[in-house]
């Protein structure tokens, strides 16, 4: 029962990103995003750790989300531009790319590497455990976990700073007097 549970998971987690790379509205990419933040949210219910569970409910799923498309409305990217595409080359790059990935998870996962097997005992016993995670996060990953924070204060100071300076370079025209 948990394997066809995981598949249908697991299903659902990649039509959401494969839907999510696909559509052009940014609103409708936005919510492909947020079910497969709630499909991954499921599979670590099924690996039994309630904790990231709810983890990934309430910070990617809630407050990431939030943001997103709180960014999305601001900079009006909701709306579908027909322009040319100044960029064509990086089309055909991303899928050889991905075709590249694609072949080296499929090596990787018929020779049996180091991830194949599932662990056992101890390192089974503490996953997910809200004790190991925080020690973890605040010892040997602290630099990564600050410098996220960082990049996310950046990225949305930018985000301001851009759409006032765009809103400060548009042209009005003064109303027509009588």
């Amino acid at each position: 029962m948990d394997l066809i549970l995981f598949l249908i998971t697991a299903a659902v987690a990649l039509i959401g990103a494969v839907a999510m790379l696909l559509v052009r509205n940014a609103i409708h990419s936005a919510l492909f995003l947020l079910l497969n933040f709630g499909a991954i949210a499921v599979l670590f219910l099924l690996l039994q750790s309630p904790f990231l569970f709810t983890i990934q409910l309430t910070v990617y799923a809630g407050a990431i989300m939030v943001l997103f498309l709180f960014v999305v409305m601001l900079l009006g990217a909701e709306r579908i531009e027909d322009s040319t595409d100044r960029i064509a080359w990086q089309r055909p790059l991303s899928l050889l790319l991905g075709l590249a990935l694609l072949v080296m998870t499929v090596v990787g996962a018929l020779r049996g590497g180091a991830g194949a097997m599932p662990p056992s005992g101890e390192a089974t016993a503490s996953f997910g455990d809200p004790a190991t995670l925080g020690a973890l996060l605040f010892t040997r990953y602290l630099l990564p976990f600050e410098i996220t924070g960082v990049i996310l204060l950046i990225a949305v100071i930018g985000v301001v700073v851009l759409n006032q300076r765009g809103r400060h370079t548009a042209v009005t025209k003064p109303p027509v007097g009588d």
